[in-house]
């Protein structure tokens, strides 16, 4: 595990720095995407290095971790409408290449196929994550046992109160369940970077990256992963 501890955006600068590696050493790289406020900053940095010209999206195919059951593409919400608005529609990207869950009519065949999708492309090279305040990693909840491939979960009462400042800080518009990609399928990526920022994750983060793995704290499988980096500002990693 590498650990990189700076301010927000130098963290945001850091973490492009690796796109900007993978995708100007393989153009047709495979990307897994992330959403949420932390990644936003990250994205900011992506637009700017493509439009100067430092980095290419052209080639490139994308798989998003998550979304939520019960929200079409449009709903300005959905992970889909976040994608398009952070990076999709700002970066030389084929849009066909781009892939995020279908939240309307979730069924176990359309998860199975996801993950069949990800392994015809070839996998993963570099799978980006945050980390939720009880160690979610994508939506997989604390739980007593990994869940592995694509599934549909039913998200707990903490990740709906942290979520539903995107909703109007009403709970009640919060869809209850989310489609995810697996435990399984994020630590099949060749290398996974998690960002994770502010005092909020502080002791979260020393859970799941120095205490026991355990799928009570999902992100704690990390540490078994063979090239895991985390960058956080100094409140994320002030515990560490």
């Amino acid at each position: 595990m590498k650990i990189i501890r700076d301010t927000q955006r130098n963290c945001a600068r850091m973490a492009a720095e690796e796109y900007r590696k993978l995708l100007n050493e393989n153009p047709h790289c495979v990307l897994g995407l992330a959403t949420g406020s932390t990644p936003e900053m990250l994205y900011e940095e992506l637009v700017a290095l493509c439009k100067a010209g430092k980095l290419s999206f052209k080639d490139v195919t994308t798989y998003n971790l998550d979304e939520y059951v019960g929200l079409d593409g449009s709903h300005p919400q959905s992970y889909r409408y976040f994608m398009d608005s952070h990076l999709f529609n700002l970066v030389d990207i084929d849009k066909t290449r781009t892939h995020v869950p279908c939240g309307i009519g979730v069924t176990d065949e359309m998860a199975a196929h996801y993950d069949d999708e990800i392994k015809q492309a070839g996998g993963v090279d570099l799978q980006l994550l945050g980390i939720g305040h009880d160690g979610h990693i994508g939506f997989n909840e604390p739980h007593d046992a990994f869940d592995l491939g694509t599934h549909c979960v039913d998200l707990a009462q903490e990740t709906i109160e942290a979520n539903k400042r995107f909703f109007d800080g009403n709970e009640d518009l919060v869809p209850k369940q989310a489609y995810t990609m697996g435990i399984k399928t994020i630590m099949q990526a060749r290398k996974v970077l998690m960002v994770a920022n502010g005092k909020g994750k502080a002791d979260i983060v020393k859970k799941a990256f120095f205490g026991p793995v355990t799928p009570e704290v999902p992100a704690s499988i990390l540490q078994m992963h063979p090239d895991f980096i985390l960058v956080g500002d100094e409140e994320a990693l002030s515990e560490i």
